[in-house]
């Protein structure tokens, strides 16, 4: 089973520097000097629960030939078995082309989650993880830097992947335990 979803959209954008300090020590108001380039960025991604790996793909786009074109990188990166592709009910999820695209690929199932259970997919909660590795606090100018910033913390998050539980772990059971003793 793999839990498959898109992040985005992703756009480059860039801060000017912080303005400082005036010279009898108060703050200088910042000048709202910001701009976003006209590029946008999809992220794709797919998480393995079983071993917590993932894959990421960028995308200028969200359509069925980008979503096709990471199903093929998903197949070519899990050889082996017949993958349960779990994703929500985009309209490039199920479109006619992508109805038709795994006749050639038969590995390939396709189960949608219910509409409104977006929680039901792993994957969302791997994009927390995600934002806070490859896009929290950063400033991309161009697309490329969107697509390395994916493709370093995609790495980084590889290597310390453990599988995935639905739900929340049990609470630790408490070893020390106080005892009061009560006297009249």
């Amino acid at each position: 089973m793999i839990c498959a979803d898109e992040l985005g959209p992703v756009i480059p954008r860039t801060f000017p520097p912080a303005p400082g300090w005036s010279p009898d020590g108060h703050r200088i108001k910042a000048v709202l000097d910001y701009a976003r380039g006209p590029e946008k960025t999809w992220v794709y991604g797919a998480l393995r629960p079983t071993d917590g790996q993932a894959l990421t793909m960028t995308a200028p786009s969200r359509s069925s030939t980008h979503y096709q074109a990471f199903l093929q990188r998903l197949e070519k990166a899990n050889p082996a078995g017949t993958l349960m592709v779990v994703t929500d009910n985009l309209s490039s999820h199920h479109s006619k082309s992508t109805r038709e695209w795994p006749a050639d690929h038969p590995r390939i199932q396709h189960p949608f989650i219910p509409v409104g259970a977006c929680w039901l997919n792993l994957q969302e909660g791997w994009w927390r993880l995600f934002r806070k590795a490859a896009l929290a606090g950063q400033s991309f100018a161009t697309p490329d830097e969107i697509d390395r910033a994916t493709h370093i913390a995609t790495t980084q998050l590889n290597t310390s992947a453990r599988s995935w539980v639905w739900g929340r772990p049990a609470p630790p059971t408490r070893t020390m335990r106080r005892r009061f003793e009560y006297r009249l």
